[in-house]
C-alpha cells in the first residue's frame, strides 16, 4: 500500500471527536489475529468500566505500529517481539513506548498434526512430497511469513510458502486432520488451534524462528502524562496463554461474540482485573 493511501485510511479511522478532546476516548489498534481479538476485547471492556469511550481499530500489523508511533492510536496490546515484528520495532522504537510483555511464553514456528511422522523442519528436505511441497501460511507481510521465507532459505527446503489468511490456514489444517493427512502450517502460540487439535511444533535446530516470543503492549509518546490512569492499567495488563487459547477456541464457535467471551472472562477473573485498575 502506498504511504499516501495508508495516511488517508488512518486519518479516516482515527478521526477526532469531542470525546477525544475531553481526554476520555482511548484508541486501541490491533491486528485481527485471534489472540489480539481476545486481549483487545478484554482491555476495551476494562477501560469502559472506568468510564472511557474505547475505539478498537483493526489494522494490518505495519499500520498498527505506525498508528501508535504517530499518535493516531493510543496503544496496542498485539506487538510480537523480539523476532516476529522486530522490523517494525527497529524502525519506530524512538517514536513510541514499549511498555512490555502482556503475554509470555509465546512462540512462532511450523506445526503439524500430532500423528505426523514429521518431527523437524529438516525432515522436509526429503519428505516435502508428503505435504505436496507446501507450507500453508497466512497473510503476506505477517512476521511469521517473513520468518518462514527465511527458514526455507536457511534449511534449503524444496517447499513453497502459500499465502492466505488465518482462516484459510486453519481450514486447511482442519481438512487435513479430518482426512488423517499430513500438513505443515505456520503457527503461533497462543492460538485456538492448539486448544482444539492435537498438534506439535516441528523442531527448529537452526533457530530460524528464534526462541520464545512475548506479546507486548505499546503506547504512544505522551500517554503516561495525558492519561495516567490508562497508562497504569496498560502497565499491569497481563494474560496467560491457557486462558487466551480457551477464549480463542470459544470465539470460533458458531454465534459466539468476542465481546461476550471477554465479559465472561472478566466476571470470572474479577480479582485479576481489580489488580489492574487499582
Amino acid at each position: 500500500m502506498r504511504a499516501t493511501a495508508l495516511g488517508v485510511i488512518l486519518c479516516l479511522a482515527f478521526a477526532q471527536n469531542p470525546a477525544e478532546a475531553a481526554g476520555k476516548q482511548v484508541r486501541i489498534a490491533y491486528v485481527e489475529w485471534s489472540d489480539a481479538v481476545v486481549a483487545t476485547n478484554i482491555l476495551k471492556q476494562v477501560l469502559e468500566e472506568k468510564g472511557y469511550e474505547v475505539k478498537a481499530i483493526p489494522l494490518a500489523a505495519a499500520a498498527m505500529w505506525q498508528a501508535v508511533a504517530t499518535g493516531d492510536a493510543d496503544a496496542s496490546v498485539a506487538a510480537w517481539l523480539p523476532l516476529t515484528q522486530a522490523a517494525y520495532y527497529e524502525k519506530l522504537k524512538n517514536r513510541l513506548e514499549l511498555i512490555g510483555p502482556n503475554v509470555t511464553g509465546a512462540k512462532i514456528g511450523w506445526a503439524v498434526p500430532a500423528y505426523s511422522k514429521l518431527n523437524s523442519i529438516e525432515d522436509l528436505k526429503t519428505k516435502s512430497a508428503e505435504v505436496e511441497g507446501k507450507v500453508i501460511g497466512i497473510d503476506p507481510g505477517a512476521g511469521v511469513m517473513k520468518t518462514s521465507e527465511a527458514a526455507i532459505k536457511a534449511y534449503g527446503l524444496p517447499v513453497k510458502l502459500v499465502d492466505g489468511s488465518d482462516a484459510t490456514m486453519t481450514s486447511a489444517l482442519k481438512d487435513a486432520i479430518r482426512q488423517k493427512k499430513d500438513v505443515v502450517v505456520t503457527a503461533w502460540t497462543p492460538h485456538w488451534m492448539f486448544a482444539r487439535y492435537e498438534l506439535k511444533y516441528l523442531a527448529d535446530p537452526k533457530k530460524a524462528f528464534g526462541d520464545d516470543e512475548t506479546v507486548n503492549t505499546l503506547a504512544r509518546k505522551g500517554l503516561k502524562e495525558d492519561m495516567p490512569e490508562v497508562y497504569g492499567i496498560l502497565k499491569k495488563f497481563k494474560l496467560n496463554i491457557k486462558d487466551e487459547e480457551a477464549m480463542m477456541a470459544e470465539n470460533e464457535e458458531r454465534g459466539v461474540k468476542p465481546a461476550e467471551t471477554a465479559a465472561k472472562w472478566i466476571k470470572a477473573n474479577r480479582a485479576t482485573v481489580d489488580g489492574w485498575v487499582k
